[in-house]
């Protein structure tokens, strides 16, 4: 019989950005096996309605169920915030959002409490991350801005093209002029979406040094941390094993994917959901 603690942690996203998530976790966590589910094929989440969202994540967890894992982290700032608080009390194992560690994130770094959050549009939509935030400083000044264009950008492979700049452009200049005066309105830009890491380069160039970038892979990987140590779920024997599954074309995910990992990542596996 398989101890729990010897049990894999699932990782699960709308496609190739909660491998950003994932390479923190291996950074922070080296000795815990992974199982990575990107649902490239009914991608993007962002512009469907919430409860397409949920049943998604729903059957992406009886998907991690079936494989045993002992702890699901839902890398996916759109089902975290539309989905999480559905799924949590139907799920016999712990589940980590992004949402909250994203937050605190954003706290810590602004120095006015002034922070704008990029993000898909149906979190934008849900309003997680500004109730999130408010529930660690009530008075910090939140503006929220959807980014439906972002993720469909990365998914294709053009994070560094002259498409994505424009794009990236438009959404992030109305958070840096105030009276026709380019003077920044807020001091943080929060990454709301596990894609948008991918961009941080262009979002940094676009936003000026004066604007500080965060994103939630950090400090959503110090979470499970925290649950596994509280839990008694630390693996503490044996060589760790990694798995990534697409249900889009492996192909394509393994080329973004690459940018992302490198030659560490393991082969991409089909899977099938729904």
């Amino acid at each position: 019989m398989t101890e729990a603690a010897d049990l894999p942690i699932g990782v699960f996203d709308s496609g190739v950005g909660g491998l950003t998530v994932l390479r923190e976790m291996r950074r922070q966590l080296p000795g815990e096996s992974t199982i990575y589910l990107g649902d490239e094929a009914r991608m993007p989440y962002g512009p469907r309605p919430a409860d397409e969202i949920v049943a998604f994540t729903r059957e992406a967890l009886g998907w991690f169920s079936a494989r045993d894992c002992k702890l699901i982290v839902l890398a996916c700032n759109t089902a975290t915030s539309v989905a999480l608080d559905v799924v949590r009390d139907e799920s016999r194992v712990p589940i980590i959002g992004v949402v909250r560690p994203g937050a605190a994130a954003a706290i810590s770094a602004s120095a006015r409490r002034s922070i704008g959050v990029l993000a898909t549009t149906a979190t934008v939509r849900s309003g997680a991350y500004a109730r999130a935030l408010r529930d660690l400083d009530p008075l910090a000044d939140v503006i929220q801005q959807a980014c439906p264009a972002l993720v469909p950008l990365v998914e294709s492979g053009k994070a560094d093209s002259a498409e994505a700049e424009a794009a990236v452009r438009g959404y992030v200049q109305p958070l840096l002029t105030e009276g026709g005066v380019v003077q920044p309105v807020v001091d943080t830009l929060l990454l709301g979406c596990t894609h948008y890491p991918l961009l941080r380069g262009v979002i940094e160039r676009v936003a000026g040094p004066g604007v500080r970038v965060v994103d939630s892979a950090a400090t959503t990987a110090l979470a499970v941390r925290e649950v596994l140590l509280s839990h008694r779920l630390v693996r503490t024997t044996g060589a760790p094993g990694h798995r990534v599954f697409a249900t889009g074309p492996t192909d394509r995910f393994r080329g973004v994917a690459r940018a992302i990992f490198g030659e560490d990542l393991p082969a991409v596996e089909q899977a099938s959901l729904g």
